[in-house]
């Protein structure tokens, strides 16, 4: 009994300096300075029209391509020299917007990009979003296309769903899709014991997640647009996907159908199921590094969990990180590897966990967190941003961490705690 419980706690809990793990250079000398202007009629009400701006100010200013101006400012939407120019702020851009509603819920932000210098309109776009309670996606897409308009490194995991399970209470979660900052979140799986969501694809138009609502726990494949599940596979102790090859074709699934968890990849077309690993212990958490050739997993073959790498059939295993005694979780990409460790309590207080970088290329060690319980983490399709979930006083909140700005950000979630995710 011991011995699933630890498998399970090792799954689900899956300061900066330069180095060669990841490096981005900008093309910017410097960062532009941006002022916002809300040009929405008055009939718009003001608490929504305020909930927009802050969303969008919050984007521009997690992305770290923008010097933003705080202030909520109005203005016309056609604007005069004053509204144009804003000198006192000695701005760089001026990104004017209003909103209107049309029938159906559909959701319109017009926009224009203004050059402060020259007061010239640089370029003018509609943006449209068909639900009112999805605005805030309608903000994430404005601030993806201006940061690509200056040239900035990309920002497009903004646009990216996170799909989290939600513990509501005993022998209950739910699996929610969201964006970023959990401002818009949407139930797409409820009723009993629902965990371990994991993206099909990098459409994001199907999900996997695990169901222990039955004799066995049971792995399904959700199509988001209609809300029909297909039942993949069920095994006896515990089965988690825990990633997705980049064709979509294979899974990584953790089992453990004789009191064992081992790693097994699941062949989506041919229904075929190998073993990877095979150790007496366990082994849980993989995910696919150096072009799915390869899978990186925690194992607690020392004594304590810790992480591996080990080729596709092979039975050759490498120890990948020989810091700390409990390093439960981890995610990776390309040939870069984020893991989470278990601090002594004299140093960092206790029950703290903290996110470390690795590469497979270097010996480099980057801590990423210096407080906290800090879990699960995940990268983002750019290596530069990685999201975790961050326990707190019995609560729990979406991380996000930008990596080359040296930069962390925190998203509560109001109600329940957040088991896992993915983005």
């Amino acid at each position: 009994m011991i011995k699933k419980i630890l498998m399970i706690v090792l799954v689900s809990c899956s300061l900066f300096a330069y180095d060669a793990t990841v490096e981005i250079v900008k093309k910017m000398d410097k960062l532009p300075k941006i002022a916002l202007q809300d040009a929405s009629e008055s009939s718009v009400d003001l608490s929504f029209r305020k909930k927009f701006f802050k969303i969008l100010v919050g984007d521009l200013r997690v992305s770290s391509h923008f010097n933003v101006v705080d202030e909520y400012l109005q203005s016309s939407y056609k604007g005069n020299l004053e509204e144009n120019f804003l000198n006192e702020l000695n701005l760089d851009l001026i990104l004017r917007y209003r909103i209107l509603f049309e029938y159906d819920g559909i959701v319109i932000a017009e926009v224009k990009v203004i050059n402060a210098k020259t007061g010239q309109v640089d370029s003018e776009r509609t943006y449209k979003i068909s639900k009112h309670n999805r605005y805030p996606l309608l903000a994430h897409n404005i601030a993806v296309e201006l940061n690509a308009k200056i040239g900035a490194p990309s920002i497009k995991w903004m646009d990216q769903y996170v799909i989290f399970a939600k513990y509501i209470g005993s022998k209950k979660s739910e699996i929610i899709i969201s964006d970023y900052t959990l401002s818009f979140q949407q139930t797409v799986v409820k009723g009993g014991l629902n965990i371990f969501p994991k993206w099909a694809n990098k459409a994001q138009n199907a999900f996997y997640y695990t169901s222990y609502n039955g004799n066995k726990p049971t792995l399904y494949k959700v199509d988001v647009r209609s809300g029909k599940r297909k039942r993949i596979l069920s095994s006896p102790g515990m089965l988690v996907c825990s990633d997705v090859s980049a064709d979509g074709d294979k899974l990584l699934l953790t089992m453990a159908p004789n009191d064992q968890a081992d790693i097994y990849v699941y062949d989506i077309n041919r229904k075929n199921l190998e073993k990877i690993t095979s150790y007496s212990g366990i082994d849980v958490n993989g995910n696919f590094i150096d072009n799915d050739k390869r899978v990186v997993f925690v194992s607690d073959r020392l004594g304590y969990p810790n992480i591996f790498a080990q080729q596709i059939g092979s039975r050759s295993v490498e120890q990948m990180v020989y810091h700390g005694k409990n390093n439960n979780s981890v995610s990776a990409i390309d040939n870069y590897i984020v893991y989470s460790s278990r601090e002594k309590s004299s140093e960092f207080g206790p029950k703290t966990f903290n996110l470390y970088l690795i590469s497979t290329k270097t010996d480099y060690i980057r801590q990423l967190t210096a407080t906290g319980k800090n879990l699960y983490p995940r990268f983002a399709d750019d290596s530069e941003t990685i999201m975790f979930i961050k326990y707190y006083n019995n609560q729990s909140a979406l991380g996000l961490i930008r990596l080359n700005a040296n930069k962390s950000y925190h998203f509560p979630l109001k109600v329940g705690k957040i088991q896992s995710i993915d983005w």
